[in-house]
């Protein structure tokens, strides 16, 4: 039988909260931790049968297991974010076929993305949901010149990133033997030249990075 893990990133350091909150997915947020919100919106797309919650250090690791959803197992984080999700790849068990990784930082991801996500990694090995780039994006040359991107054709990442379990194992071997630096998994991914597909996300799914966000995603809520 194929089973699915989830992997919930909470080791981010936060320092771009500015000292506001001493954890960002610890922080509240709607009368709960940023944290709590992606726990609830897993389990209640019950897409998961195993979820591996990346902590920082002890204390965290404590405050977060109140709110884990089941059944878990809690692994300590790396020095980036790269580093962490290695770690919780080593931790899955060999009949896990297939792996959402999430950024508990982004708290808004609703259940019905998570249930279209996982029908089309059963289909593509490999999927990412995203946003479509509205803004002009200039890319400035080291000559200082600026060229316009085709925004048509530009997306931002967004996380839950899904793939087969044996697809994301191969590309952090090769990040790890080459000394690569990524900001996602997909880059990883990439760097195998496999395709990755698409969802677009309708909804607001913003990363909690400074203080200002914390209000913004209240707002989302409230509305």
């Amino acid at each position: 039988m194929s089973r699915t893990a989830a992997i919930l990133l909470a080791a981010g350091s936060g320092a771009r909260m500015q000292g506001t909150v001493i954890d960002k997915v610890l922080a509240p947020l709607a009368g709960r931790p940023v944290f709590a919100h992606s726990a609830a919106a897993f389990m209640q797309s019950a897409i998961a049968d195993l979820y591996v919650i990346v902590y920082r250090d002890r204390r965290q690791m404590m405050e977060l297991s109140a709110y884990a959803p089941t059944p878990s197992v809690l692994v300590a984080g790396g020095r980036e974010r790269q580093h962490s999700v290695s770690h919780a790849l080593a931790a899955l068990p060999s009949d896990i076929k297939h792996v959402f990784i999430h950024d508990c930082a982004r708290p808004l991801i609703r259940p019905e993305q998570l249930v279209a996500l996982h029908k089309i990694v059963l289909r593509e090995h490999a999927v990412v949901l995203a946003h479509r780039v509205v803004d002009t994006i200039k890319e400035h040359r080291d000559d200082a010149r600026l060229r316009t991107l085709d925004r048509a054709r530009l997306w931002a990442m967004e996380t839950p990133q899904v793939f087969y379990r044996d697809l994301i194992f191969r590309a952090y071997q090769r990040i790890e033997s080459r000394r690569l630096t990524i900001t996602d998994d997909a880059q990883a991914v990439e760097q195998l030249g496999h395709p990755i597909a698409l969802l677009e996300n309708s909804y607001p799914n913003p990363k909690l990075t400074t203080p200002n966000d914390l209000a913004y995603m209240e707002f989302l809520l409230g509305r």
